[in-house]
């Protein structure tokens, strides 16, 4: 592999309980996952809201990793955050040194999605939405965009978390908005740049 460090981006896959984030990291990974599931027992309940997630049987405890090489010279890093409420204070940490996240959204609790966006908007941590197939009722582009009051500018794409090629395309979806976003800071400061006497 060809990679350097210098060529490593450190990317987080945020989002509400069971919407798919550890089975983005497993279908995407190059590697063999590290993962931090552990079965639900009784314990949890009364905790964790179960709603619409009825058969989820494991929850993640800490963070999910998974790393894969885009290209000769791109290698991400993947680090699938815990959805549950009990868990959002390892966020912060997850979230320092990340170049960008993605927001894994299921359409039927959408709602779920509203502290992960608050979160990244609160650090200013670029992030793309991905919403994922679990073959409910479509919505719209916009219908989705507009419950989650996205500005038009951060991408929303559809992925089925399942699929190594499709979650492998919203990585790439997230490469090329942080790349937009470095493209127009860099010409923002060209522009903006004090002309000095020679």
């Amino acid at each position: 592999m060809h990679s350097s460090a210098a060529n490593g981006l450190k990317i987080v896959i945020v989002g509400g309980f069971g919407v798919g984030k550890t089975t983005m990291v497993r279908s995407v990974s190059d590697i063999r996952p590290l993962n931090t599931e552990e079965t639900m027992t009784r314990a949890g309940e009364g905790v964790d809201d179960l709603s619409g997630v009825r058969g989820k049987t494991t929850t993640t405890i800490a963070f999910d990793f998974g790393r894969i090489s885009l290209n000769d010279r791109t290698v991400l890093y993947l680090f699938g955050a815990p959805g549950q409420e009990r868990f959002w204070f390892l966020w912060d940490r997850l979230f320092s040194g990340t170049l960008g996240a993605v927001v894994l959204v299921d359409t039927r609790r959408l709602e779920d999605s509203w502290y992960a966006i608050d979160r990244l908007e609160a650090h200013g941590t670029p992030f793309i939405v991905a919403r994922n197939d679990f073959g409910g009722p479509r919505h719209t582009t916009e219908q989705v965009r507009e419950a989650l009051d996205l500005p038009a500018d951060i991408p929303l794409v559809d992925c089925d978390a399942r699929s190594r090629e499709s979650s492998r395309d919203v990585l790439i979806a997230l490469v090329h908005h942080l790349y937009a976003l470095s493209t127009e800071s860099t010409e923002s400061t060209t522009h903006h740049a004090p002309e000095t006497s020679s």
